[in-house]
């Protein structure tokens, strides 16, 4: 056997061994991957010390600007959920829209609210909130639960600063700005179709109704409060995209019937939102990192050596914007309302801790692919893929997804994808857009397709009170909508892209 073939085999052993350790013998993701490359770049031919030595700097190149982008975005989330952000918008929403297009208004408040808050923590919050108004209407709960579901998936896995696109785009190299434009171009028809008009249609076929409203026990309590026990805090919300429930809802917790879901409150009892902050706040704080990156980016295509363009690229950078906009929500949802700076520091502290694990798991992601360059995998698999004609898109949503039904986790799925597609991007050549494009590809593979071994599957069944045949029914076809609707625009954009 040819030393090429040799590697090309020991990496697909590779995967094997690494979805063995993390579905059979339950390995934390971490040093799942740790232990998988140390296996694979052994067996294609390094030495025991020169590959410490590759781990230890891989390791270090890929956390340089990761690490510090995803532990201001974590505070950020932090800070937006303490002050209700979320809760604001849902309530806004609920109140503003009517009966008919509110579908259309959950899908676009859960795409924005998922960019900073984790999406776990967001179905604990918002998913209650719409209990009352299905109790009022009648309706399905799924007529408002899959819009609102559909754009805090979409978001979750196609929107930098969320974790999993944000890992996928340091592993490729892609930039930032470039992803955020491409994710918001297919984010918006997944959304579409997977939630107002696929809600519309499930929730005539699938009737559910609603778990009793319980009435809010406490002085500025609100929908989903994280004084709910689903809500944990953030410890145990960090888990990979899409898929890290809180614990005790990664089980059939969720049984056929369960009315008992944590956080139930009637929306009809809630009179007094004086302690959210406003609406139009907490949209700007949103949109405010992303707008950021966007005008980095333009500065970047400009060029030159102009002040200007240096205060562009400058403000612009990951780090900065969210550093600039962390400092802002500390201010407006912080000090500005009283909370004092003890609080805050320990927000910050609490928000590090969950962002830790994204961190060290992606780190580990980066590590495998820099061995897997190393290795020569990625000139090998270009010059395969040129002869069957495979799109480097097609690749990375191959692999992603193939992962993501094999063990369940997004970040896992899209790491995974992105580890093996980087170096072919980089073997072929691939123009920038091309690889922020395949980011998005990378992505939709790790959106889709959530079943029973994914812990979000639980958390749905659970807070939507559903059986698991319905819950199969309506969230996982949801989901899987969500990444092949936004695979079918990436495909459809992939040979205008340069």
């Amino acid at each position: 056997m040819s030393h090429e073939a040799w590697v090309v085999l020991a990496a697909v052993l590779a995967v094997g061994v690494l979805l063995v350790l993390i579905i059979v013998a339950k390995v934390q993701e971490f040093l799942a991957l740790l232990l998988t490359t140390i296996a694979f770049g052994l067996a294609v031919g390094n030495t025991p010390p020169d590959l410490m030595e590759l781990i230890v700097a891989e390791m270090g190149d890929s956390l340089g600007q990761l690490a510090i982008v995803i532990a201001l975005g974590a505070i950020f989330g932090m800070v937006l959920q303490r002050a209700g952000a979320a809760e604001r918008i849902a309530v806004t929403l609920v109140e503003k829209y009517s009966d008919r297009t509110i579908s259309w208004g959950l899908g676009a408040a859960g795409f924005l609210v998922a960019t900073s808050v984790y999406i776990d923590v967001a179905i604990v919050i918002l998913v209650p909130m719409l209990y009352g108004v299905a109790h009022r209407s009648g309706k399905s709960l799924l007529h408002y639960g899959m819009p609102l579901c559909a754009g805090l998936s979409a978001a979750y896995t196609f929107m930098p600063p969320a974790p999993g696109p944000l890992a996928a785009s340091e592993i490729m190299g892609a930039d930032i700005g470039l992803v955020i434009l491409f994710g918001v171009v297919c984010g918006i028809p997944a959304v579409a179709v997977a939630g107002p008009l696929f809600g519309r249609w499930i929730a005539k076929r699938i009737h559910v109704v609603p778990p009793a409203p319980a009435v809010p026990t406490g002085p500025g309590s609100a929908v989903g409060s994280s004084a709910t026990p689903a809500a944990g805090g953030p410890a145990g919300s960090a888990g990979p995209a899409g898929s890290a429930g809180p614990a005790g809802s990664a089980g059939p917790a969720g049984s056929p019937g369960d009315s008992t879901v944590p956080g139930a409150v009637d929306t009809e009892t809630r009179v007094d939102t004086s302690h959210l902050p406003s609406f139009g706040a907490v949209v700007a704080a949103l949109l405010m990192p992303l707008l950021l990156i966007l005008v980095g980016t333009a500065g970047r295509l400009l060029g030159g050596d102009s002040a200007a363009v240096e205060l562009l690229t400058f403000v612009g950078h990951p780090v900065m914007a969210l550093l600039i906009t962390v400092l802002y929500s500390m201010w407006a949802f912080g000090l500005r309302r009283g909370v004092g700076r003890d609080e805050l520091q320990q927000l910050a502290s609490t928000a590090l801790g969950p962002a830790g694990n994204i961190i060290l798991v992606t780190g580990a992601g980066g590590v495998f692919g820099g061995v897997l360059v190393s290795s020569g995998l990625g000139d090998t698999l270009s010059g395969a893929m040129e002869d069957a004609s495979i799109p480097l898109v097609v690749f990375g949503f191959v692999v992603s997804a193939t992962m993501r039904i094999s063990q369940g986790s997004g970040l896992v799925a899209m790491i995974t994808g992105a580890t093996f597609s980087a170096p072919l991007a980089e073997s072929l050549g691939a123009s920038p857009a091309t690889v922020a494009l395949t980011c998005i590809a990378i992505a939709c593979g790790g959106a889709g397709f959530s079943h029973v071994n994914d812990s979000g599957f639980w958390m749905a069944n659970r807070y939507f009170g559903m059986s698991v045949a319905d819950t199969l029914r309506s969230w996982t076809v949801m989901k899987s909508l969500v990444g092949l609707t936004g695979f079918v625009v990436v495909l459809a954009l992939s040979p205008f892209v340069p």
